[in-house]
This record gives structure tokens, C-alpha cells and sequence, in this order.
């Protein structure tokens, strides 16, 4: 049976803004300079090298000191940054034109040099543990700069999609010689970018500050000071937005939204362009804490489609969205929405059917069901430690015994990437459809750039052709049919059980005057307006 109450609207169209006035100014946690944004953010940002790895923590908040050749709006839109414009001259080539007048927080002016610098260092120097941003520019063959603004770039078969794929990477200022390291960028050398601000200090997962780049090319940025404080806990960032010790916090669980706005407390939101799903390892002969029902170690169950199915029958997406999200968010059968390019109106939510389930343990050998920890990070993503507990419960009607186990994400990334973990709950986001089966279900192969996100080592070759069949055609229908027909595909394998697309929530105070909350789920100063008398 279809789960109709769990589909809503598309979420990038459900722009949602619920806004509360102030009654009074609520208490100063200490003291705050004029013209000073304090920032309560969720993301732990563990390097200043701005193409090591394609994280939020990284696009996110080091997007004040660097900058894209283009960017995706609020509504997805590629618009212009440091290009000004972009066009195919064929099947294999490329021309962006650069902004003129552009200059680095050290004076140098940023020429074509900076991006075909930037494009090498990531594909020729860096090595990063999860591929990082390598993906985007494996197609690339040469880099040519036949004047100071103009960038030609020679592929090495169709890349249709390439100025997608350059609203990721940051571009870095071409040093004297070499390049620049991940290791000299964190030890203290000050980052240099084109951004609205420039960097003043950073301690590894614990804040950032940035002063007021005044000669920023895009005009002058409305804040002298941002502050970032990184609160991994959900309920200190709440807290200390509600008694005024930061102007603004993200990821806020909507269990608290009413509860901040009773407290005066303005909150944006808007649908996620991310997906949060339950992945398992289905490459090893067995795995850590997996077992019978008397504790012996076991096969892989989750080698078996059978029992994938089965989870995923066995979970109730409805608890999710409705109890835990308390409606901030809808029900997933694929990566985003239905209604956005590349999705398949096919794939939709489906209630539990226990019974159905258990059918399918029993087929595939596991009628007594089996026992194993379910991982996942704690404070990452809304409601995830609650998620996982109402997994295990679902899951424990069909005798499949689940015990959550979560940690901070710094711990918890650590652990997934080294292969401790059987089962796990994730979240990705990406620029399209297509990005995210790239890196998340695509064979795991360093030199076609794929499978950086797939930590299950989950393989399967004719999707793997369906897939790069759609992403060799150009972007408009034909290209989001192909991506749909891959995506049932893909999904009747059950290689993960797509949970929900939450929505980002941000809760803001009285200094700013409203809040422009991006779909990708970034949490940036340029997306705040200063109340009037801020500054």
C-alpha cells in the first residue's frame, strides 16, 4: 500500500519560513562586538584545504574564503561566480570566461592561471581518503588559458554536465612553485582566497573567525566579524541560541522549533536536496557484530538482496517523519524527492508490511532473523540517534535485532571508512541525482572517480552502464529519463534503504532580519540581512 500521507510536495519548491518576533532581547551569553555574527553550527570543519574532501563542513563554511567558477542558487540554478559565462565549442571542449577585476586577500589578482592550478591540484596532486572532489575533474584532459580571463578545457569524452561539476570546487591561488599541501594549509599559514571574508583564526573543530574582506568584488560584506562555534550537540545549540549567546544555529531538531519560538525565536526552513538512508556492508564474508541469536558469528546476511528487502520492508518511514522529523521532512524511496530532474515517479514510500518481510528473512535462509549493531553519528543530522532506535525497533517485529550504536561524526566517519561497521545510517547531498548515485551507488573504481561514497562497496556493473549511459547525454529529458530508469533499477537491488529527505532548520535572533536557507543545507553569513541598527 502507498504511503500517500508521506508524500508531500516537492521539498526544493516548499520554500518554508515561519517567522516569530521577538518579545524581548533575550540575556548576552558575554560580550559581542558591533557588527559581530555569531554563528552555532553543526559542522565540525577539520581542515582549511578547501579540495581535500567534499563535505558541508567544507563547502559550507569555507565558502567565505573561497570561491567557485559558478554557484547553485536557492533554487538549484547554476549562476555565475567567478565566470562570467560558459559554453560547450564541442562534444570535448569547453570556454568559461572570468571575471575581470578579481583580486586574493593578498592583492594577487586572480587570473586563468588560479583555475587551471586549481583543476591540476586536484586531480594530479591530492589523495585524499574518500577520492574528495577527484570525480569532477577525471574527465578533464587539458587545461589551456589562451589569455588571462579565458579557460579552454579539453575532455576526454562528453562531460555535459562539467559547469555542474565546477559549482563544487573552490579555486586556490596558484603559488611561485608546486603545490600547496593539506598539511602546510592546516598548520597555520593563512588561507588565501577571493571571498567576501578573509580568515583570521581556526581551531581544528572547534571555531573559525573571519573579518570583512572590504574589497570584495561582489561589494562590501554586511558583517565586520563571523564567528563560528562548532556545538556537535543538538540541545547546546538551541540553548545557546535561545539565551543569546550566538545570533543564529543550524540543524535545529524540530522537536525544539516550537519550543524557540515561543522563546522569540525566528526559524527558516526548506526541503533538504540531500537523502538519509541505511547502508550495509555487502562486500566482506562476515562482519563485525553480526550473529545468530546465540551470539555466533554468521555469513553476511547483507550479501543477500532477500534481506535487504526484508529491512526495508520491515521500516516504518512514517514513525520518522511524523514522530521524530515531526513533519519536517517526507518519506524516500530514491535519492530526492519526486518531481526533481532525474527522479523516478514510480518510486514511492510504502507502509511496513511485517509479515511480507519475515517471508523474505525465511527465503534467504534467516527465519530466527539475526543480531547486529546499527551505526550512525549522533547530532550530524536531525533526529538521527532517535532514527536509528526507531529502526531497531521496526526491525525487531520481523526477529532482526538491531542495537544502535552512535558517535560523534568525526568518530563515527572515522570508523565507517575503516570498515568497523556492518550497517549504518548516512546522509548525502549533492548538486543532481546523478552526482549522488555517482558517489554513493556507483562500483567503487578511484580511476573512473566513482563510488567515493560507497563505504558498503556495493557493485553492480549493468547499473554502473545504465549510469553512464545518462550522464553522457545532454542535460534536459532524455538525460532525467535515463537517470529514473537507472534509479528503479538500482533500488529494486536495495543496495540502501532510502529513509527521508529531512529539511534543514535554522533558528535566528533578533540581529538579523531574515535568512535565505540553501537547499544544499550550507550555513553561511552571506545568506543572513543585518536587522537595521546591527552594525
Amino acid at each position: 500500500m502507498k504511503l500517500g500521507n508521506l508524500c508531500r510536495p516537492p521539498l526544493l519548491s516548499a520554500f518554508l519560513i515561519s517567522v516569530a518576533l521577538w518579545s524581548a532581547p533575550p540575556p548576552q551569553a558575554h560580550a559581542q562586538e558591533r557588527g559581530e555574527l555569531r554563528i552555532a553550527t553543526s559542522y565540525k570543519l577539520m581542515t582549511l584545504d578547501p579540495q581535500y574532501a567534499n563535505l558541508n563542513e567544507n563547502t559550507s563554511l569555507l565558502s567565505h574564503i573561497y570561491e567557485r567558477l559558478l554557484y547553485q542558487d536557492e533554487s538549484l540554478e547554476l549562476k555565475p561566480g567567478l565566470a562570467t559565462s560558459w559554453r560547450p565549442l564541442s562534444d570535448t571542449q569547453w570556454e568559461f570566461k572570468l571575471r575581470a577585476n578579481v583580486r586574493f586577500h593578498d592583492g594577487s589578482e586572480f587570473t586563468a592561471d588560479d583555475v587551471a592550478y586549481s583543476i591540476a591540484r586536484i586531480r594530479d596532486f591530492l589523495n585524499p581518503p574518500t577520492a574528495g572532489f577527484r570525480s569532477y575533474v577525471k574527465g578533464i584532459e587539458s587545461v589551456s588559458t589562451p589569455d588571462p580571463l579565458t579557460v579552454l578545457i579539453e575532455t576526454n569524452g562528453k562531460v555535459p554536465n562539467l559547469p555542474l561539476f565546477f559549482s563544487s570546487i573552490f579555486v586556490m591561488n596558484r603559488p611561485s612553485e608546486g603545490f600547496a599541501t593539506t598539511e602546510d594549509l592546516n598548520a597555520g599559514s593563512p588561507p588565501i582566497g577571493t571571498g567576501p571574508y578573509r580568515f583570521e583564526s581556526w581551531s581544528s573543530g572547534e571555531s573559525l573567525t573571519l573579518t570583512r574582506n572590504d574589497d570584495y568584488w561582489g561589494g562590501r560584506p554586511t558583517w565586520r566579524k563571523v564567528a563560528f562555534r562548532v556545538i556537535e550537540n543538538p540541545a547546546a545549540r538551541v540553548a545557546a541560541l535561545s539565551t543569546g549567546g550566538v545570533d543564529l544555529a543550524d540543524a535545529i531538531p524540530a522537536r525544539d522549533v516550537a519550543m524557540l519560538k515561543q522563546r522569540g525565536a525566528m526559524i527558516a526552513s526548506v526541503g533538504a536536496a540531500r537523502i538519509n538512508f541505511v547502508e550495509f556492508d555487502v562486500s566482506r564474508e562476515t562482519l563485525p557484530d553480526v550473529t545468530d541469536k546465540s551470539g555466533e558469528p554468521i555469513a553476511n546476511p547483507f550479501k543477500n538482496a532477500l534481506v535487504r528487502r526484508a529491512l526495508a520492508m520491515a521500516t516504518d518511514r512514517g514513525i520518522l517523519v511524523d514522530k521524530i522529523l515531526a513533519g519536517y521532512g517526507t518519506a524516500a524511496a530514491q535519492i530526492f524527492p519526486i518531481g526533481l530532474p532525474g527522479t523516478s515517479a514510480n518510486l514511492v514510500p510504502v507502509a511496513p508490511n511485517y509479515e511480507e518481510a519475515k517471508s523474505l528473512l525465511s527465503e534467504a535462509g534467516f527465519p530466527d532473523g539475526f543480531n547486529l549493531v546499527l551505526a550512525g553519528p549522533a547530532g550530524r543530522y536531525p533526529g538521527d540517534a532517535e532514527s536509528l532506535q526507531a529502526i531497531a525497533q521496526s526491525w525487531a517485529r520481523i526477529g532482526v535485532n538491531a542495537q544502535p550504536s552512535i558517535a560523534p561524526f568525526s568518530v563515527f566517519n572515522t570508523k565507517r571508512a575503516a570498515g568497523e561497521y556492518a550497517a549504518w545510517y548516512g546522509g548525502t547531498s549533492g548538486e543532481a541525482v546523478d552526482i549522488i548515485l555517482h558517489a554513493l551507488l556507483a562500483s567503487p573504481n578511484p580511476e573512473r572517480g566513482t563510488g567515493a561514497l560507497n563505504f558498503g562497496k556495493y557493485r553492480n556493473e549493468t547499473f554502473d552502464e545504465m549510469l553512464a549511459k545518462a550522464e553522457s547525454i545532454q542535460e534536459g529529458p532524455g538525460r532525467n529519463e535515463a537517470l529514473a530508469l537507472a534509479t528503479e533499477f538500482v533500488m529494486a537491488d536495495q543496495p540502501i534503504i532510502p529513509l527521508y529527505n529531512f529539511h534543514h532548520i535554522v533558528g535566528y535572533g533578533p540581529r538579523i532580519s531574515s535568512y535565505a536557507i540553501h537547499p544544499r543545507g550550507w550555513t553561511t553569513a552571506m545568506q543572513t540581512l543585518a536587522a537595521a541598527d546591527t552594525e
